[in-house]
C-alpha cells in the first residue's frame, strides 16, 4: 500500500525557484491530524519533510521527505514527486488557498489517485 504522504504531497523538484515557491513554504498539518510536514528548499529542490508523525508504528516516519519536480500552472503547481523512502514516483497537483493547501498525487497512469487537505500552522 502507499503511503499517504507519498500520494498527498511528493516529489522530485529541480526547476522551481524557491520565490516563486514561497506560497508553499511552511508547516502543514494533514486534515486527519494525524502528519505534520515543513515544505521547504533543500539544496536546488523543495521538499516536504514529515516533522510529527502521531503514530510511527505505521509506514510514516519523523524525518521522511517527498521530493518535488513541479511548475507553475493556472491555479496551482503541477509535475511529480519523488519518495526515495519507498523508490515511488508519483503525478501530483498541488494547490494553495488561503491557509489551506490542496494535494492530489497518482500513479499507475491515474489508475490510483488520492487527494489531501492539509491546513497551514504557525
Amino acid at each position: 500500500m502507499l503511503s499517504k504522504s507519498a500520494l498527498a504531497v511528493a516529489a522530485f523538484l529541480t526547476a522551481v525557484e524557491s520565490s516563486a515557491a514561497s506560497e508553499l513554504f511552511g508547516q502543514w498539518q494533514r486534515g486527519d491530524g494525524n502528519v505534520r510536514i515543513r515544505i521547504d528548499s533543500c539544496g536546488a529542490a523543495l521538499c516536504a519533510t514529515n516533522t510529527w508523525v502521531r503514530d510511527q508504528s505505521g509506514r510514516e516516519k519523523v524525518g521522511e521527505k517527498l521530493i518535488f519536480s513541479i511548475a507553475r500552472q493556472d491555479d496551482g503547481w503541477a509535475g511529480s514527486a519523488y519518495d526515495p523512502q519507498r523508490k515511488l514516483t508519483v503525478s501530483t497537483r498541488l494547490k494553495v488557498v488561503g491557509s489551506r493547501l490542496v494535494s492530489s498525487g497518482c500513479v499507475l497512469g491515474g489508475a490510483i489517485c488520492r487527494s489531501v487537505d492539509w491546513t497551514r500552522v504557525d
